[in-house]
């Protein structure tokens, strides 16, 4: 048995190894942002991913990030994992996440719901998600950042691409009738 004790910690070391010789990636390049953040209900009948979409277009938000959401639905529209095609399911959902990014140059957000035995289910969100009694939703917006889809070439699929916000020219203040301060 002692000496059982004494070859464990060069058996680990022999089990571990192979994760040791993997070469770790690079650290991924990130930038930051303040948040700035807008709360919203969504009421029975509305389509959750088409009032996201114009919430987004009408606030003209470059870069963001679904915060939360809670809320119930009568339709789920979803795209599961691999697969080509929506699944529609039809009863009372739950609402149990909705996560993602937003953006004016376009948006993917993932959505789970569970129905009345708490069986949850979750994909892609699309178009068709008909909201029951609520949505209650609080997005993040990034000012700093502005989000693109670039296809990349690994699977050909439009993925984010995070570039910093352009910087708007600064308006001049002459016309304004504001006078500098003494």
């Amino acid at each position: 048995m002692f000496r059982l004790l004494l070859l464990l910690p060069l058996l680990l070391g022999l089990l571990a190894s192979p994760a040791r010789a993997q070469t770790p990636s690079a650290v991924p390049v990130a930038l930051s942002s303040p948040l700035k953040t807008y709360a919203l209900r969504l009421k029975p009948g509305d389509d959750l991913r088409q009032q996201l979409a114009a919430f987004v277009q009408a606030h003209h938000i470059a870069a963001g990030t679904m915060l939360t959401c809670v809320g119930s639905l009568t339709v789920a529209t979803l795209r599961l994992a691999n697969q080509e095609g929506p699944s529609v399911y039809r009863g009372h959902f739950e609402i149990v996440s909705l996560v993602g990014t937003l953006s004016t140059n376009g948006s993917h957000l993932h959505l789970a719901v569970a129905d009345s035995t708490g069986r949850t289910i979750g994909g892609h969100l699309l178009d068709g998600c008909v909201v029951y009694t609520t949505a209650e939703i609080v997005v993040g917006e990034l000012p700093a950042l502005e989000f693109r889809r670039e296809t990349d070439s690994t699977f050909g699929y439009k993925e984010l691409e995070v570039y910093p916000a352009p910087v708007l020219p600064v308006r001049s203040s002459k016309k304004s009738g504001l006078k500098p301060a003494k």
